[in-house]
């Protein structure tokens, strides 16, 4: 902590006062011992020893008059520095104050800055680590709200859209704007599809928002991830024939067994391999690979069709984050899909994440086989 002038000057002036006051109480010890001696008073001479040890200490006086003068100058020393490093610390102590005040006030990214040692030293380290701390916490609920308003706004974008057709086909129904009957068995039907595409996505909502809380409970059931993936797999056969892409299953460790709350679990590699047909264009094949590394299985979803620009991989996980630039529902998803699987792994214990290069794209995941008992 650096001194400003007003403080050195009262440093200093209270080193004067102490260096003063010692030198005067030793002087006035010895000049009263030299006037007791050369005018003693009537009641100590009629008292011999106290008389003696009067004449005694003045005689020591004297004669050891530089030790005695050097002791108190040295005493005189010691006592002001004492003092002057409790005032010096009373200082620090309003300059950490000054420093917390400042911050207080909004200055949220300042941090006390003083060169202090000892406890001091821990004190100030420890307000900057609270302060940190508290300004994360503050960034992070910033952040929360700031999603909560983005939630908001995309929810209302995607309802909106299949909505409005929804009212506008039912409004040309309800004021007879149609001209046959096959307009309007055209119109119900177009509104129902719009109503599936809302009922999809507030299904996804809330799929999305439950499984986002870490107190969601999860049915753990004990399975065969090969057998498992298999079964997965098949139910992707028709879709896949239309795709002109093979799915194949691999695990390297068999039996590969694994505790996971099943259902939850089929959502993310149905989300996956979904993904997979949908969107990896010019793909000719999807590949799943499991296999046994230490106390986790390490599951990846891989496919060889168009690359994911590395862009979009940073926000492939982010809520109703979509590759392509508009925000059509033509390919029927919402952009919760990989946030609900995210969340579910994460609620096993385990993450995921995405590579993609000219060759292959793959989802990876990291589960461990057995869940901890809460």
């Amino acid at each position: 902590m650096k001194l400003t002038k007003k403080e050195l000057g009262e440093l200093i002036f209270e080193a004067i006062v102490t260096m003063t006051i010692m030198y005067f109480i030793y002087m006035g010890l010895l000049l009263l011992f030299n006037q007791i001696v050369y005018s003693p008073p009537a009641f100590l001479l009629e008292i011999p020893t106290a008389w003696d040890v009067v004449q005694y200490f003045d005689l020591i006086l004297i004669r050891f008059r530089t030790v005695f003068l050097a002791t108190a100058t040295m005493f005189a020393v010691l006592f002001t520095w004492w003092r002057l490093n409790r005032r010096y610390k009373q200082m620090q102590l309003r300059h950490i104050l000054d420093e917390l005040h400042y911050i207080a006030s909004g200055h949220f990214d300042h941090r006390i800055d003083a060169q202090l040692s000892g406890d001091m030293e821990d004190v100030v380290n420890s307000i900057n680590t609270l302060v940190e701390s508290t300004v994360t916490a503050m960034e992070e609920e910033r952040r929360i709200e700031q999603s909560k308003d983005e939630l908001i706004t995309n929810v209302s974008h995607d309802i909106r859209t299949p909505l409005t057709s929804i009212i506008g086909y039912l409004g040309l129904i309800a004021d007879k704007q149609y001209s046959s009957t096959e307009d309007v068995e055209r119109y119900i039907h177009i509104a129902y599809t719009k109503a599936l595409q809302m009922k999809v996505l507030v299904d996804d909502l809330f799929e999305y928002t439950k499984v986002r809380q870490t107190s969601t409970p999860l049915i753990i059931r004990t399975l065969n991830l090969g057998n498992f993936l298999e079964q997965i797999a098949a139910e992707f056969e028709l879709e896949s024939g239309r795709k002109h892409m093979d799915i194949q299953v691999e695990v390297t460790a068999e039996p590969l067994m694994i505790e996971v709350d099943v259902d939850k679990i089929a959502r993310v590699f149905n989300n996956l391999i979904s993904n997979a047909l949908k969107y990896g264009r010019g793909g000719t094949w999807v590949r799943i690979k499991a296999e046994k590394v230490g106390s986790e299985a390490i599951i990846t979803v891989m496919n060889n069709g168009e690359r994911i620009p590395q862009a979009a991989l940073e926000e492939l996980f982010n809520r109703f984050y979509r590759v392509e630039s508009s925000r059509s529902q033509q390919t029927g998803g919402t952009g919760l899909g990989l946030a609900i699987a995210q969340s579910i792994i994460a609620l096993h214990g385990g993450y995921i994440y995405a590579e993609s290069n000219d060759e292959v794209t793959k989802f990876v995941m990291h589960l461990p086989l057995q869940q901890i008992k809460k």
